[in-house]
């Protein structure tokens, strides 16, 4: 069975891989327009597989920052496997593209989905991190929603204390979604906000602590200092916590996403990824960069406005969402 047969069988014949598969086909859809035409192009312009087509079809992959490195590991493997399976004509090749696009997230194991790692013994401490109007907060508020719809007692912390408008956001989101916000006044010390979080959930009962932290300091040197003293009372408090540490980044922004992602692993220890708006660029190939360039698996994705629209990362749905309009048109032949 060819590979997009594969994947539209995956998320076809039931209701719930369906959703799924429309939120990334809908939300990927700036991405697959441009990519996808980009590549028909190409394929229309070449037809025969030869060393100029590959040249362009780089151009192409980094036109949707799928990453250089990425994108010249990628092409010399495409090279390669074509000479293997004799594929002479170019419109052969976009299938073999889209399965080496999995295999680059992946590693091979097509079944590849980073869950939220929670700990089954006790209170969760989620920590969030990032810069700045990335879409931190309205994150950490989506994540509350699904987890409190799935029956887990939330608590959330405003750990951001250099901005008042980042204290008052969040407790915009807790009255929205019913979720209590530990919080105090501006210019209190993130580390003392976060000790009163840790003695809140413990005295209610709750199941997963979601703590927000401050965008933007000074300098690195001032961001490491911050998020180490807010970690170190944390693990005090809960040893083995922070049990994830989710860095949020803006899609849109391309490859500068990439930047933020490679000075914050350097500073503390980024367990996964949110990318948030990524239904509002073309540049989607930003999830392959961070994953094969700082081996940091996305573990959540942005695909629009509504409160539902916070979807765990499917290597799989990405790529059917990238090539859905190519899986279709095989589907149908």
């Amino acid at each position: 069975m060819s590979f997009f047969k594969k994947l539209k069988e995956k998320f076809t014949g039931s209701a719930e891989t369906e959703e799924v598969s429309d939120k990334y086909k809908a939300g990927l859809s700036k991405t697959r327009s441009s990519f996808s035409a980009k590549l028909n192009d190409l394929v229309a312009r070449y037809r025969k597989v030869d060393e100029d087509f590959f040249e362009d079809l780089e151009e192409v992959l980094i036109s949707a920052d799928v990453g250089v490195n990425t994108v010249m590991e990628l092409v010399a493997e495409l090279e390669l496997e074509a000479k293997r399976q004799n594929i002479k004509d170019a419109i052969d090749l976009k299938e073999l593209i889209s399965e080496k696009l999995v295999e680059i997230y992946t590693d091979g194991d097509y079944t590849a989905e980073v869950p939220l790692n929670l700990n089954s013994a006790g209170l969760s401490v989620i920590l969030f991190v990032g810069v700045n109007g990335v879409g931190k907060t309205t994150s950490i508020g989506k994540l509350a929603y699904q987890l409190k719809q799935e029956g887990k007692k939330v608590l959330l912390v405003a750990g951001d204390t250099f901005r008042a408008g980042a204290i008052e956001q969040l407790g915009v989101w807790g009255e929205r979604i019913g979720v209590e916000v530990i919080k105090q006044s501006e210019g209190s010390d993130p580390a003392a906000v976060m000790y009163d979080g840790i003695q809140a959930a413990r005295s209610r009962g709750a199941d997963v602590l979601l703590c927000d932290t401050a965008g933007r300091l000074q300098n690195k040197v001032n961001l490491m200092n911050e998020l180490s003293k807010v970690k170190r009372v944390i693990e005090r408090e809960i040893p083995g916590a922070p049990h994830d540490v989710l860095l949020v980044l803006d899609a849109t922004t391309g490859q500068n996403a990439l930047v933020q992602a490679k000075t914050f692993s350097e500073t503390t220890d980024v367990t996964g990824i949110v990318l948030t708006k990524l239904d509002g660029t073309a540049k989607g190939g930003i999830v392959l960069a961070i994953r094969k360039e700082l081996n940091i698996p996305v573990k959540y994705v942005g695909l629009g406005e509504q409160m539902t629209d916070l979807e765990k990362f499917d290597p799989n749905a990405f790529v059917y969402g990238l090539f859905a309009d190519m899986v279709t048109e095989q589907q149908m032949d």
